[in-house]
């Protein structure tokens, strides 16, 4: 991000990933104007440390509801961050939240898929589209040629598990079916925006955070949660339209499809 201050969004703000973006954008010394950080139930327990975050930055941090899965909340969302950053619009759009449930071809019931292709897929699609006005609004407004993550982008939350060229010697150790369709999906999504919004100058790419020890990845994971962040952040804000549509890791090298 650049030397003025930008509006960020955060979906799955409350914990992992998530969480620790919000904390890292916040101390960091490129300035965030605003920093919307979403989750499902921001006034349960299991947002008790964002609120505590939230409350240290009241000028920076905007807690804000919104479920991946229900389409009116991201509609309620996309108008009460449109409500705070008006014609300025909003620069980054961080596709953070998913969900990952164990299980071979076998093992895996519709319902597991069903959900799984919800969050991770569906769940992206709407927020883009719903997002999409103000990201527009933040292209028009930059004044800035170009791509980047500064201007309008949508950065999306990657995995080598959705890579097809990954599979045959990733699956024996992690076989995850329903996570591994949803990224595959999302990967595609993504490239179909990029295209699609190329016009717009609006970048999307998207971002492999590594095998993290988190809730998610589990405790066998091989790095810790602010390397991945500290890693992410850098390469966001190096990204500009040579990487639109691109497949990339947490240490910036581009990954197989």
């Amino acid at each position: 991000m650049a030397a003025r201050a930008v509006s960020v969004l955060i979906t799955g703000a409350n914990r992992g990933l998530g969480l620790e973006m919000v904390k890292q954008m916040v101390e960091a010394s490129r300035p965030v104007g605003k920093l919307f950080a979403c989750c499902r139930e921001p006034d349960g327990p299991r947002a008790e440390a964002l609120q505590t975050l939230a409350k240290k930055h009241p000028d920076v941090i905007v807690v804000v509801r919104l479920d991946a899965t229900d389409l009116c909340s991201i509609q309620l969302c996309a108008k009460q961050v449109g409500s705070v950053v008006g014609t300025g619009g909003l620069n980054l759009l961080i596709n953070n939240a998913g969900m990952l449930v164990k299980g071979t071809l076998q093992e895996t019931t519709t319902e597991d898929m069903q959900n799984t292709f919800n969050t991770n897929v569906v769940g992206p699609m709407n927020i883009i589209k719903e997002f999409l006005p103000h990201l527009r609004a933040a292209a028009k407004a930059s004044g800035m040629p170009g791509m980047s993550s500064s201007k309008a982008a949508v950065v999306s939350m990657a995995s080598f598990l959705g890579s097809m060229a990954n599979v045959k010697e990733s699956y024996v150790i992690l076989p995850v079916v329903s996570y591994r369709v949803s990224k595959a999906g999302l990967h595609m999504l993504t490239l179909c925006a990029a295209e699609e919004l190329k016009t717009d100058e609006i970048l999307f790419s998207l971002i492999y955070p590594g095998w993290v020890r988190t809730e998610m990845g589990g405790d066998e994971g091989e790095i810790d949660a602010p390397d991945s962040v500290k890693g992410m952040l850098s390469v966001m804000a190096s990204l500009t339209e040579k990487q639109n549509g691109a497949f990339l890791s947490y240490q910036g090298s581009t990954l197989p499809w």
